[in-house]
């Protein structure tokens, strides 16, 4: 049976790789990870450390959010306009 890790686990794991106190065999016992699956979460850490730094890409997260908050507003308008019709149609067809 394969056992999933949490984000959190993922990230405590990673950390211990990053931190390069412990061997790679007792990170690997402790947390119940293959070294392979170690390196890959250590390397995703590293890769995407610079971006929590970066401004642009926070702005374009919330920019994102803003655009999907309209999207889905704009989703309630129409569906609430679609009842509407369906309803004043349905005086016609009497």
């Amino acid at each position: 049976m394969k056992k999933v890790f949490s984000p959190q686990d993922k990230a405590r794991v990673a950390l211990e790789a990053i931190r390069d106190i412990k061997s790679m065999s007792q990170i690997v016992s402790a947390f119940g990870v293959h070294p392979t699956q170690v390196g890959v979460w250590r390397k995703q850490v590293i890769d995407r450390l610079p971006s929590l730094f970066d401004r642009s890409s926070a702005r374009q997260a919330d920019e994102r959010q803003k655009l999907i908050n309209n999207l889905y507003q704009l989703i309630g308008q129409r569906d609430s306009e679609l009842e509407w019709l369906k309803k004043s149609l349905r005086q016609f067809d009497s």
